[in-house]
């Protein structure tokens, strides 16, 4: 049997101060050299706030998936499945590229799970069919 799957993300990474850092110098920039309009430079920086807060924060998520379970955290969410209730796990490629996985339950209920918290989708593909569980596959759909 293949071992867990465990994966985590954490909000306070070296990447994330490095973005955060360059776009805010840029800005300071436009204010001091260009002498931006104070109430622009503010509009440009609200975007940034969410990326902030998780900086400041150190928000985690992270995925673990056993030989009978499936978990999840971001935040103070958490979630989890045991592995005999689901009947497939979709995974619906975006317009954006981005995929968004669904546990689809016998009982005909689906269980998105948070974006944040999904490994690399081909690795999270291997480990469920190691484990017998059927992924169907939807390419950019609207829906």
């Amino acid at each position: 049997m293949a071992g867990d799957l465990v994966f985590e993300r954490r909000g306070r990474s070296r990447s994330m101060m490095i973005a955060l850092a360059l776009i805010y110098a840029v800005l300071i920039g436009l204010r001091v050299l260009v002498d931006a309009a104070w109430w622009l430079v503010l509009l440009l920086v609200l975007p940034t706030l969410p990326a902030l807060a998780d900086l400041l924060r150190d928000t985690r998520a992270g995925l673990r998936l056993s030989q009978d379970r499936l978990e999840w955290q971001t935040g103070k969410r958490r979630g989890s499945l045991w592995l005999s209730e689901i009947d497939h796990m979709r995974f619906d490629t975006r317009w954006d590229f981005s995929v968004r996985v669904t546990a689809s339950l016998h009982d005909n209920k689906q269980v998105r799970l948070p974006y944040e918290t999904l490994p690399p989708h081909r690795d999270l593909e291997a480990a469920l069919q190691a484990r017998g569980i059927p992924v169907k596959r939807r390419h950019f759909t609207v829906f």
